[in-house]
């Protein structure tokens, strides 16, 4: 099939997840006994049905006509989450990070550019208007969610520090505080997690920085108090709780690729062609839902981002 032909896929009612679906699945997921790496990895447990009553009125650009329906639930975003740096089990890490300090804070904006800066979270939350953004999110490990994001384009950001045109590559750091985080010191990670975009996807409108979500200002588990969003990319590329941002010239080392290279690519796009070593990627669960759907070429936003990669070979590139 052209990839290229593929058109970007709305969000469907019936994909919206329940908002108090993700406490119900993680006790489920604690009565399965769903523990230690391996089941952090490659587990994607069955979701739950969503509730009769659904909340109404998401006004945003980023949502589909009628999406009257359900998103995934606050309390399942914030309640299984992928955070290394407080824990590995994705069951309790809302209750490791649940006394990490976000404020005060600011986010360093340093390398090739002609303004440099440190923003305050105050200078962030007053100069970029927020807004509410409703994207897919799909994990490597085979599950997604539908989450109602609040954030603004980093594009517009990027702008005011004035990439110089030696700029190719943008790097992210992530905090990283020993006295906060029980797993700072992990052998099995090189903290700080870094990741990094091309500095055109890091343009690009789609891609947002998150300081809420659900209208409310993000919780430590989920990345507070800014966060990466890249909602076509697999989710360990929306890097969590960011100390600093680096235009560089080459592509730049980041956690996962370093790694394991040969299971987690840079660029991590979502394609349902390319599978993890180690399990399929053809289909996903949505939390929430029974069964498992096909997974969407680039989450189903093919339309906006397909122009990044002419020319590329997203299968070797991946």
């Amino acid at each position: 099939m052209d990839r290229k032909q593929i058109r970007s896929v709305p969000i469907r009612p019936e994909e919206i997840t329940p908002k108090h679906i993700y406490q119900s699945r993680r006790q489920f997921l604690k009565n399965m006994g769903f523990v230690g790496m391996g089941a952090l990895l490659a587990s994607c447990a069955p979701g739950l049905t969503p509730p009769d009553e659904l909340p109404t009125g998401l006004p945003t650009d980023f949502r589909t006509d009628n999406m009257n329906n359900l998103l995934t639930s606050y309390d399942a975003i914030t309640g299984y989450c992928n955070f290394y740096e407080f824990t590995t089990d994705k069951e309790t890490v809302d209750e490791k990070a649940q006394d990490f300090v976000t404020s005060p804070w600011s986010v360093a904006v340093t390398g090739l550019v002609e303004n440099p800066r440190i923003f305050t979270m105050e200078e962030i939350l007053e100069a970029y208007e927020q807004e509410e953004r409703i994207y897919r999110m799909r994990c490597v490990e085979g599950w997604s969610m539908v989450i109602p994001w609040m954030g603004f384009p980093l594009q517009k950001l990027l702008e005011d520090v004035r990439p110089t045109s030696e700029a190719k590559f943008v790097l992210f750091e992530s905090a990283l505080v020993p006295g906060q985080m029980d797993n700072a010191n992990s052998d099995l990670f090189p903290f700080p997690y870094l990741e990094g975009l091309r500095l055109d996807e890091a343009m690009h409108d789609l891609t947002i920085l998150a300081t809420g979500l659900y209208n409310e200002p993000l919780p430590p588990q989920n990345g507070a108090p800014i966060r990466l969003v890249v909602p076509w990319k697999y989710g360990f590329k929306s890097i969590k709780s960011i100390v600093r941002i680096s235009l560089v010239p080459d592509q730049p080392p980041t956690l996962w690729n370093t790694i394991a290279p040969n299971e987690y690519g840079f660029y991590a796009n979502v394609n349902p062609d390319v599978d993890h070593p180690r399990w399929s990627q053809a289909t996903e669960r949505r939390i929430g839902d029974a069964g498992r759907i096909p997974t969407l070429f680039m989450n189903g936003y093919a339309e906006e981002v397909m122009p990044l990669y002419e020319g590329m070979d997203l299968e070797e590139n991946f």
